[in-house]
């Protein structure tokens, strides 16, 4: 993994894919490469480190020609380096491969070759691709059964883009359990494995369904399956304002994206609570007091900060509906042998709608005869086009690898389900509906409140940047947000820093207070102040410095810490999501002043497609 793009057309192909690449920078990556057709060849450049770096190299060495294939590559088989940077070539130079995923039997395949006389050259699994495939065409088979009978072989996940030397009129794309789109131009066309790298160059895209085969020239795409049929997709026209994939002024995509919340907040409440209405707006999701009679047990499946908007969900559904739920992280969900059948309902939550994990939890639950239900943002995504239903969180593009705003329609939309769920079986009364949705419609003014007061934690970021060792604690609900700012703070400045239920600490983590320690206290939940509050006393005793997160009319606790962040009143259902946004603003600006890569942090990618 990370970024692919191809293109095939009367255009010069390298600026083509370079510029689609520096679309795709939003996902990681530590090296880069290209190749094209230059009528006569494959020709071949490839760099670690950033796009600038191949940008020199093809200023040194130009390339020419209308077909051609890009990849930013995000180190899964061997380091970083020029070498094992896609594309991978076959020896005779007739083939060339750029590939996401993970081959899972590439050590059979290449001892395989290496026995046949094919040399390796590179440390990856994506080279035995480029190898078989070239076996396959120089055994007799033209290019397109080559790559069929490789198919075949290849075990694991892909989404592969892949040219031939004596085919300058084609280019062919494959999937399986990782994202590709094929885009539709006007006599040209282009291949990507995901929509801001082709968005400025066309609104029309066909996604390609596991093991699917696109075969793609410049006037025409035909699809076929792994059997040789034809299949037909509909185009999807995207929507997106293409500003939306683009930092509009701001510095970092980051801060661009938690700026933009109070708006994306608004629309899905709006969408979902209409101002006349008396009721929640499933769009067509059938879940009536029948159907969730019919549930015996609930379950939450994510990865990431999509986990923690879940276990939001799972707090809030337990408490208003009483029907009991099981939050778990998808890579260990599916290794459980989980309690699964059709009186199962699997709620699952991802951003890309491609995390690999969570969309092999559904599938799992599908086997099963479960029901399963999506919160995603991509519109046709993988698990958006798998899931019995899907709702949607429509909060657009998130190119900053960090999630923020999608972590707060997330958690908007696991609360509208529990409010949804509570007034079908008869737990939330009209009245309390018309309370709730007061509440509902108050948020985005409040996190505007917060925006704009956010030189706090811009001043607090300056005081505690030197900070070794955080620590977030909180009951409840608050403790979860202690889960997603902790890991805010881990993912982008790269600090240690921890979350802990506050009644834990005397359990083992109070061992790792001491004077040089920052412990961050999010306290919204109002019957837990004094118990939170025990606990900060707790940790002040053996020196450590505190930030207390609370609301607004909790003045005494300003006696108690060394400073606070206020957030305006709200109810316990809806407090945590404004107690959130100092801690992404904190987050970013400690990693501001620690010059940290922001929108890319190391070692991390967008969007995980493999296990």
């Amino acid at each position: 993994m990370c970024g692919i793009v191809g293109y095939i057309g009367s255009q010069q192909a390298p600026a083509i894919l370079m510029d689609g690449l520096k679309r795709l920078e939003y996902r990681g990556y530590d090296s880069a490469g290209i190749a094209v057709h230059d009528g006569a060849k494959l020709c071949s450049l490839k760099s670690k480190g950033k796009l600038v770096n191949l940008a020199g190299k093809l200023e040194n060495t130009p390339l020419t020609g209308c077909l051609g294939i890009g990849h930013t590559r995000w180190a899964t088989h061997g380091a970083p380096s020029d070498i094992n940077s896609h594309p991978h070539l076959s020896s005779d130079n007739l083939i060339a491969v750029v590939h996401n995923g993970i081959i899972e039997n590439y050590m059979e395949i290449k001892k395989e070759l290496t026995a046949k006389g094919y040399k390796f050259i590179s440390e990856t699994d994506t080279e035995t691709v480029a190898h078989l495939i070239d076996y396959y065409y120089t055994s007799g088979f033209d290019f397109r059964e080559a790559v069929f009978k490789t198919l075949e072989r290849i075990e694991g996940a892909y989404a592969l883009g892949i040219i031939c030397k004596d085919y300058p009129d084609m280019l062919i794309a494959a999937r399986k359990n990782a994202p590709l789109i094929v885009g539709l131009g006007e006599g040209e066309n282009y291949i990507a494995s995901d929509i801001p790298a082709i968005l400025n160059r066309t609104r029309k895209v066909y996604f390609l369904n596991d093991n699917e085969i696109a075969f793609v020239k410049a006037d025409s795409v035909e699809i076929y399956n792994r059997n040789h049929e034809k299949v037909h997709h509909d185009v999807y026209e995207v929507k997106w304002d293409i500003k939306a994939a683009e930092k509009d002024g701001y510095e970092h995509f980051m801060i661009k994206e938690i700026n933009e919340q109070p708006k994306i907040i608004r629309d899905l409440i709006e969408h979902r609570m209409p101002e006349n209405g008396n009721r929640i707006d499933m769009d067509g999701i059938k879940l009536k007091k029948d159907d969730i009679d019919y549930i015996s047990r609930i379950y939450i499946v994510a990865c990431g900060t999509a986990y923690h908007a879940g276990l939001v969900g799972k707090n809030i559904i337990e408490k208003i509906t009483r029907i009991p739920v099981i939050a778990d992280v998808a890579s260990e969900f599916r290794y459980k042998d989980p309690i699964l059948d059709e009186k199962t309902l699997l709620i699952v939550v991802s951003q890309s709608g491609e995390t690999a994990d969570t969309l092999e939890a559904l599938r799992i639950a599908k086997k099963n005869k479960a029901r399963v239900l999506a919160v995603v943002n991509a519109v046709g995504s993988s698990i958006a086009r798998e899931a019995d239903d899907v709702f949607y969180i429509h909060a657009g593009p998130e190119i900053s690898v960090a999630s923020t705003k999608a972590f707060s329609a997330q958690v908007i939309a696991m609360e509208l389900i529990a409010c949804h769920m509570a007034m079908e079986i008869g737990r939330m009364s009209a009245e309390e509906f018309k309370a709730i949705k007061e509440e509902f419609y108050s948020i985005p003014s409040k996190v505007s409140a917060i925006l704009q007061k956010s030189i706090t934690e811009k001043e607090l970021a300056k005081k505690y940047v030197q900070s070794k060792n955080v620590f977030f604690i909180g009951r409840g609900l608050d403790y979860i947000i202690s889960k997603e700012g902790s890991l805010k703070l881990k993912e982008i400045a790269y600090l240690h820093s921890e979350a802990y239920a506050a009644g834990e600490l005397k359990h083992g983590p109070i061992a790792m207070i001491e004077e040089s320690s920052l412990v961050i206290a999010v306290m919204t939940q109002e019957r837990l102040y004094e118990k939170t509050l025990s606990n900060i006393k707790e940790v002040k005793a053996r020196g450590a410095k505190v930030i207390a997160i609370t609301l607004n009319d909790n003045k005494l606790i300003g006696d108690e810490v060394d400073d606070v962040i206020y957030i305006p009143h709200s109810s316990w259902m809806l407090a945590p999501l404004l107690a959130v946004i100092p801690a992404q603003l904190f987050a970013y600006y400690v990693a501001y002043l620690l010059g940290t890569d922001i929108d890319q942090p190391r070692n991390l990618a967008k969007s995980v497609t493999v296990e």
